[in-house]
């Protein structure tokens, strides 16, 4: 008997230290007891289990990183541009075979008696009469008449064959143009002229008496379209044989060595060949295709597409994130108020809501926008005007939605002790309403983000919003208004219609998790 009093005695004692086991395992003094979380921390836990926000949240800081630290390690600038060597055809010269009559003279040789002189020719008379005045017709050739006075002086002659000058700036006067065109016409060897004596060979070469090269005659007139570049006449033979030959380009060199692209072309409405030069000429560097230099290539203004996506998307996310700021503090003072009072303050309230729903915001911005461009707005003050006038526009819908939780609230236990401790009105309303209102704050602001980014791109996209040089995602998608850009040029607006669609379908997914993670009802 006494060993199985031993035995129950042993056999309890060890279910009393099961006992205290147990409790000691349980116990809330215990680090293994059960942890609970923060109201915070659940809604963080909540927010993170959500696969499709943690997704957007990530898009979102990539978004961050992208704008505000990629426009710092950029090698560019915002507004830099960039220039490239491009050969261009610009109008050089232009040559025509002569085959009407010329006209030089003195200033008795005026317009009206060089038509009278061509008449005369033309009716092969040997003398005419202007203003009381008789003029003398001397046929040289038929290529060549002299105008003379009574006194038998030449005041003027009427050519067809063209002297080209060895020299700049060498052009003969009358006497010496007259003497070179009356040995042409006859075939003469020689002639002499101002004291000088010159001599021509058959094929219309002159030279003084030094045997230096004077000029030479020829049916076709090669003449530069800039009066300070001098043709050798090296280049007005070879545009000639080019022109005999029927060839529409041909390569010149010069003195120096140096190969020069030249093209040629008929123009029929005044019988004359235009001669076009490829010209190295610096231009912008516009619609570069992606290079080493360029990953995304240049715009229409010769600016890096990659650096201005950056800035881009900093005014981008920095508009969105002021209009909704300036667009939420209206709404929690004027919804919490309105809350709070009720009675005639709401509905004074309510009524101000609901005409700022009657005002149709796009075309008032679009008003805007104009206005400004016909007062000159500098480009950073409409950034401004802009926030301001969207953030203005923006309250009515937050504010509704704060008066309804408010409304709520008031009327729970702790809003009765507030009043029972004898706490201010500001306090009440800014120290335990508003803040309760908070969650929901966020989550439609969140959402409204990705809709302000993109009512200011549509403005920006309008040429109403963002002005250059500042860029936006909205006047960089803004290329696009040419449709050969548009298929030729993906690298221009594809990039910033994908950081744009990235971005506000971002903020919606971040502001569907925050929804989620405040809501009371949803399971653990």
């Amino acid at each position: 008997m006494a060993d199985e009093k031993n035995l129950q005695n042993v056999d309890d004692v060890n279910l009393d230290e099961q006992n205290v086991s147990e409790q000691e395992e349980y116990s809330l003094n215990d680090d293994r007891r059960v942890k609970v979380l923060s109201p915070g921390a659940m809604v963080a836990k909540r927010f993170f289990r959500n696969r499709t926000a943690v997704f957007g949240m990530a898009v979102l800081v990539f978004m961050f990183i992208f704008s505000f630290v990629g426009g710092l390690i950029t090698p560019y600038g915002e507004s830099e541009l960039f220039y490239r060597e491009d050969y261009q055809q610009k109008e050089y010269a232009s040559a025509i075979e002569n085959k009407e009559f010329r006209y030089k003279g003195t200033s008795d040789f005026s317009a009206i008696v060089q038509a009278q002189m061509l008449l005369a020719i033309n009716s092969k008379k040997e003398s005419f009469e202007w203003s009381k005045v008789t003029y003398h017709v001397a046929k040289e050739s038929d290529d060549l008449y002299a105008c003379k006075n009574d006194a038998g002086e030449v005041i003027g002659i009427a050519y067809k064959a063209i002297f080209n000058p060895a020299k700049q700036g060498t052009e003969p006067d009358l006497e010496t143009l007259y003497e070179i065109q009356k040995a042409y016409a006859t075939g003469a060897a020689s002639f002499s002229a101002g004291g000088q004596n010159y001599s021509m060979d058959a094929d219309g070469n002159i030279t003084t008496a030094s045997g230096e090269d004077f000029g030479y005659i020829s049916t076709f007139n090669v003449q530069a379209l800039m009066g300070d570049v001098f043709l050798s006449r090296e280049f007005k033979e070879q545009v000639i044989e080019e022109i005999e030959a029927g060839v529409s380009e041909f390569v010149f060199t010069d003195v120096d060595g140096v190969e020069h692209e030249y093209k040629m072309s008929f123009v029929p409405a005044n019988n004359r060949y235009t001669i076009t030069q490829a010209t190295a000429t610096r231009v912008y560097d516009r619609y570069s295709k992606p290079s080493k230099d360029h990953w995304l290539g240049t715009d229409k203004n010769g600016m890096d597409v990659l650096t201005r996506l950056m800035y881009g998307g900093r005014v981008s996310l920095m508009i969105g994130f002021i209009v909704e700021i300036i667009a939420t503090a209206i709404a929690l003072v004027l919804g919490g108020i309105s809350g709070y009072f009720g009675g005639w303050v709401d509905n004074l309230i309510m009524r101000i809501v609901d005409i700022f729903y009657c005002i149709p915001s796009m075309p008032i911005l679009i008003i805007i926008g104009a206005a400004m461009d016909n007062a000159s707005v500098p480009p950073k003050t409409r950034m401004i005007y802009l926030m301001l006038i969207l953030g203005v526009l923006g309250w009515p819908g937050l504010a509704r939605l704060i008066r309804g939780q408010i409304l709520s609230l008031r009327e729970q236990e702790f809003m009765t002790a507030t009043e029972a401790t004898g706490l201010s009105v500001h306090r009440r309303i800014f120290q335990h309403l508003i803040p309760n209102v908070i969650p929901q704050t966020i989550v439609s602001v969140t959402m409204g983000l990705g809709g302000t980014i993109l009512t200011e791109s549509s403005l920006s996209f309008l040429g109403l919003g963002v002005r250059f040089p500042f860029a936006s995602w909205g006047n960089i998608i803004n290329d696009v208004n040419d449709t050969y850009v548009l298929q030729h040029y993906w690298f221009i607006w594809i990039p910033a219609g994908v950081l744009l669609l990235a971005t506000v379908l971002a903020f919606n997914l971040v502001g569907d998790g925050l929804r989620d993670a405040f809501d009371p009802k949803m399971k653990r």
